[in-house]
């Protein structure tokens, strides 16, 4: 992946051979000063986290998604065969149909949110965080903000994992106001500092799984970048996750006008990887054909392997809202219990 100098790097990226060990280095190869650290605007996650939330339940009101609601109702169909014991007897004088009493141990679910929190999710590096203006992690945290906020709605219990080159941060799943606070104060850590930090993804997978004994919803924001390791130890770490009964959902985390479109300008451009320094200068149309192509092939190659192992993938734009990131959790958390 290095190259020795400028002539070499611009004939192997005219290659039409262009693979994604050559995309990989260009998708983490960023625009960027490293000494430039912003000072996010946002000030209260949590405030922010119930403003999207609130939104988004505004437009589910207007959306095809008929039966789903905010509040879960403490009630399920009786099924045949079923015990008669806990059937709501008024509630089938009033409707006319049979439902049976579901109990806060019965209904809860537990969640878990991992983070990756390695420097190549600091792209781009934004001036000032934002709803309108975030970096990967910027969205990765609000993302996970939100889905606190629902969680909590829905009295589940939610933890929470961050990791880089280590396993920085680790929290069970409770569902006390005290406990969410905590973890609101570790994402809001996220948006004030920045990362050089290399990762490798599939260590702290293997080791998150070992801490997660009871069945649990998993979500895993990253942008699949892994400095070394083929991306077969990766699924492996995934399927771990698996191993006791849970659902893993991947929210795969990009800029897609900047790391999959490659829409820069033509004119000269010295691209920096944020995780080992290195630094290669180009002109973006020299490699953009190329690029996407590797690219688009990678993203449909993740897309399949999740399918082969029965991990939920899903698309997670930084330049989109949160919608597709809470309609996820709402369909994902009905099919789970």
């Amino acid at each position: 992946m290095l190259f020795i100098d400028n002539q070499k790097r611009l004939t192997k990226l005219k290659d039409k051979r262009f693979g994604i060990r050559q995309a990989f280095f260009y998708f983490r190869y960023l625009m960027i000063n490293l000494s430039n650290l912003q000072n996010p605007e946002i000030k209260n996650l949590e405030l922010l986290a119930r403003q999207v939330v609130e939104g988004f339940i505004t437009g589910m009101h207007k959306s095809p998604f008929h039966g789903f609601s905010v509040e879960f109702s403490e009630h399920k169909l009786y099924n045949k065969g079923e015990s008669t014991r806990h059937i709501d007897w008024k509630l089938f004088a009033k409707t006319e149909k049979l439902y049976t009493k579901k109990y806060e141990e019965e209904t809860n679910l537990r969640c878990h949110i991992i983070i990756d929190n390695s420097a190549s999710m600091y792209y781009p590096i934004v001036k000032e965080q934002r709803l309108d203006q975030l970096n990967k992690i910027g969205f990765s945290a609000v993302a996970a903000a939100s889905l606190m906020e629902v969680l909590k709605r829905q009295r589940d219990a939610v933890g929470l994992s961050i990791y880089a080159d280590s396993y920085q941060y680790y929290a069970p799943e409770k569902g006390s106001d005290r406990h969410r606070k905590m973890l609101l104060q570790q994402l809001e850590n996220l948006l004030t500092t920045t990362s050089n930090a290399t990762t490798e993804t599939y260590a702290y997978l293997h080791e998150i799984a070992k801490k997660i004994h009871r069945r649990s919803l998993l979500f895993l924001f990253t942008d699949m970048f892994q400095s070394s390791v083929k991306e077969e130890k990766l699924f492996e770490a995934l399927r771990h996750l698996k191993y006791n009964k849970h659902e893993v959902v991947l929210f795969h985390v990009f800029d897609k006008e900047k790391e999959l479109i490659f829409d820069f300008d033509n004119k000269q451009r010295r691209f920096v990887d944020v995780e080992t320094g290195e630094h290669i200068n180009l002109y973006a149309d020299t490699v953009k054909e190329n690029y996407q192509s590797a690219v688009s092939h990678y993203f449909e190659s993740l897309k399949l392997k999740c399918a082969q192992y029965k991990i939920k993938y899903e698309e997670a734009d930084i330049n989109k809202d949160f919608n597709n990131i809470l309609t996820t959790y709402m369909i994902e958390r009905q099919k789970f219990l």
